[in-house]
């Protein structure tokens, strides 16, 4: 009598491997971002090319792209300056909410203007300038 062997008992890790792999990208579901503006200079130039992710903790001094809570469907990039709970020009944050700013505060639309950004406003966390190749660059 012969037995069958099935292919998937094979290599079993690489398979497992791979499922993890799969379940880490849908999760984190790495996306492109064009800077367009001069509202991050010099930390971000028009015409840099990043790399976010959509999920993970947010962090003081994290660079995050944002949805414009004044116009739908826009979004910018701005540094995390204060965290959930902390006061900033007289307001305490709720415990969803993020105090956002650009690093050229005369460029910049931000917290200071629109107020404090609720989490679900979080589109992503960048992670890395991929372009130019001169400026590559990866951020915590």
């Amino acid at each position: 009598m012969r037995s069958e062997r099935y292919h998937s008992l094979r290599y079993p890790a690489w398979g497992l491997f791979m499922t993890a792999l799969a379940l880490w990208w849908w999760r984190r579901r790495p996306f492109r971002v064009a800077v367009e503006g001069e509202s991050m200079a010099p930390t971000l130039l028009p015409g840099d090319f990043l790399i976010a992710v959509r999920s993970g903790p947010v962090r003081r001094r994290a660079l995050v792209v944002v949805e414009h809570p004044a116009r739908g469907g826009l979004e910018m990039v701005k540094r995390v300056t204060a965290m959930p709970g902390e006061l900033v020009e007289g307001v305490v944050l709720g415990p969803d909410e993020y105090w956002m700013v650009g690093d050229d505060p005369d460029a910049s639309t931000d917290s200071r203007t629109l107020g404090a950004v609720p989490r679900e406003a979080i589109r992503g966390i960048v992670r890395a300038r991929y372009w130019p190749p001169s400026r590559v660059a990866a951020f915590g």
